[in-house]
């Protein structure tokens, strides 16, 4: 049953909690990170920043100090992204959680039509959009309220945990698995989701989104390609033994979002592992589960072309040839 909360007018908690990991970043992209979140238009008693600093070689703490008491620092032992957030999940006070990767930072004008869809309406959750650009665009389109469940029946999503704002009681024990480097974002969002009643999208791009060739998902290393894939197959298999668990309504939004990341997953395949019998392992590997071929649905048309192409062994030679040679054109 999806979670709805109320705010009490006597509510003196903070309306949103930032919570910011961090690991070895250079402190300028930390500090324009957290002076982001002090340039929205809300009071200090209406925020709480959380830094939580999974281990890095050199404490930030020092440079923070200068933000006093605007900022909360919690420094813990090495254990990822999952673990760093869960830390701040579990300290948060807010009414509303946002996560914010210590490398990115929020747009001003973006992010406060986000906190304006928040304060109306009971709203849950608020998915926005992201940009690579610090430019921004003035007007945005907002869809309809759905329920977490409706939205991933009928739209796709961005996986994201820094690309939502979201209601922290709807969370309750949700947690994110810890030890998944890749991915792990998924698991938590359509974990979420599927516990809230009222999500709104939002075509503001609120995020900053910076590409750094040193981040995670663009390490190219042999080793930590395998990691990626399967960490990629770990987060499908948790989602297909939770369907099980689901009421008839839920299952098939959530079947929907297992087939989409099978998709990626044997995208990424092939992007990432130039080995056409590795890639007929997996798909047996897929096959076993009861994950192969993808669901005969219409879910999208790129769905649709793919599950086609890979049904097939002509068609899965032809991505193979085709989909590198795609990548390096862009």
């Amino acid at each position: 049953m999806p979670i709805q909360q109320t705010d009490s007018p006597t509510d003196k908690r903070p309306l949103v909690s930032f919570i910011v990991p961090v690991f070895n970043l250079p402190e300028e992209m930390l500090r324009a990170c957290v002076e982001s979140v002090l340039a929205l238009e809300l009071e200090p008693s209406e925020r709480e920043i959380i830094v939580v600093d999974d281990g890095s070689d050199l404490s930030p703490e020092r440079m923070l100090s200068a933000f006093g008491k605007e900022v909360t620092y919690v420094r813990m032992a090495n254990g990822g992204v999952s673990a760093a957030r869960n830390e701040g999940l579990g300290r948060a006070k807010g009414r509303f959680v946002q996560f914010v990767d210590g490398d990115d930072r929020l747009l001003k004008g973006p992010y406060e039509h986000v906190l304006s869809l928040a304060r109306k309406e009971d709203t849950d959750m608020v998915m926005f959009d992201f940009t690579h650009s610090a430019d921004t665009q003035a007007v945005y389109e907002d869809g309809a309220i759905l329920s977490g469940t409706k939205l991933l029946q009928t739209c796709n999503i961005h996986g994201a945990a820094w690309s939502y704002l979201f209601r922290k009681e709807a969370a309750g024990h949700l947690r994110f698995t810890k030890g998944v480097a890749y991915g792990e974002d998924e698991e938590f969002t359509v974990g979420l989701l599927l516990r809230v009643g009222r999500v709104r999208q939002t075509s503001a791009q609120a995020y900053y989104y910076r590409e750094r060739p040193s981040s995670a998902i663009h390490a190219l290393d042999e080793r930590r390609r395998q990691q990626r894939l399967e960490d990629n197959y770990g987060v499908i298999m948790r989602l297909k033994e939770l369907l099980d668990t689901l009421p008839a309504h839920q299952q098939g939004a959530l079947e929907r979002r297992v087939a989409q990341l099978t998709m990626d997953y044997i995208y990424n395949i092939i992007m990432l592992n130039d080995s056409r019998s590795y890639l007929h392992q997996q798909i047996d590997r897929l096959r076993e589960k009861g994950l192969f071929p993808l669901p005969r649905r219409s879910y999208t048309t790129k769905y649709t072309w793919f599950r086609r192409m890979t049904n097939t062994e002509i068609g899965r030679r032809l991505l193979c040839w085709l989909l590198p040679m795609t990548k390096k054109e862009r």
